[in-house]
């Protein structure tokens, strides 16, 4: 039986042109037999918009398109670093564009899906951030810029996250438990599975008396992370490579 696959956090940029390889390898050959792909944010490190698509992102799109055109569903969730994935960029790779959260049935089990930067209501000054650049205003006014400024403004946000990144504990970056707690009472389920903390890992906990699980996806630095899922359950692994991922 073919299984459902989730990714996360590929940061795919010209900086790191081994991941894309992988990734592109991975596309063609183990996706390619999968029953889904789930993509649950930050597949590139930066999205400018749809209209200024950076060239070395143009193999990753057509990898995308070939997917889907073999028959292979793709569904897209934003992520911190991509949320400006849009409609043209959907159209062109033929996936499905998920809002975040998003309750699918798994296999007969109800799964939470989320990028899961929402979940981390510790780090105040990242939430506001969020807050502000999500607004439809704001969006707006960077989209109208040149591709040059787009760039810049983009670098600089980049180069802020790392340095305020530095000063903050572990803990505050990483998910808080009541936030997910609340969102599985929520939504009415006991599985979420996300992605954001590169913090790959099985936790389970208890809401409301009912047993619950989070599973963490991996990140694609030091290794290619992997979920698959069926119907006997989900297990990670990594994309074998023969190339440093560094």
């Amino acid at each position: 039986m073919s299984a459902t696959l989730f990714i996360s956090d590929l940061h795919l940029s010209d900086e790191r042109p081994a991941i894309t390889a992988l990734f592109l390898d991975f596309l063609k050959e183990r996706a390619a037999g999968a029953a889904a792909l789930y993509i649950l944010g930050d597949l590139f490190e930066v999205w400018l918009g749809d209209d200024a698509v950076l060239p070395g992102y143009v193999p990753v799109l057509r990898g995308l398109k070939d997917l889907t055109a073999g028959g292979v569903p793709l569904y897209v969730m934003h992520g911190n670093r991509d949320f400006l994935l849009g409609e043209q960029f959907a159209r062109e790779c033929g996936c499905t564009l998920l809002p975040d959260p998003t309750v699918i049935d798994l296999y007969g089990e109800p799964t939470l899906l989320m990028h899961g930067d929402t979940l981390c209501t510790d780090d105040v000054d990242y939430q506001q951030l969020r807050t502000h650049l999500r607004r439809a205003e704001t969006q707006r006014e960077f989209l109208a810029m040149s591709l040059a400024q787009r760039l810049a403004v983009a670098g600089r946000y980049r180069a802020e996250s790392r340095e305020r990144s530095r000063s903050k504990s572990e803990a505050i970056m990483d998910v808080n438990q009541a936030a997910v707690e609340a969102i599985l009472r929520h939504h009415h389920v006991r599985r979420l599975i996300h992605g954001h903390t590169h913090r790959p890992g099985v936790h389970r906990l208890a809401v409301d008396g009912h047993a619950a699980s989070r599973l963490v996806l991996g990140d694609w630095y030091e290794q290619a992370s992997v979920l698959a899922c069926d119907a006997a359950g989900c297990l990670a692994d990594a994309v074998p490579s023969t190339h440093s991922l560094r």
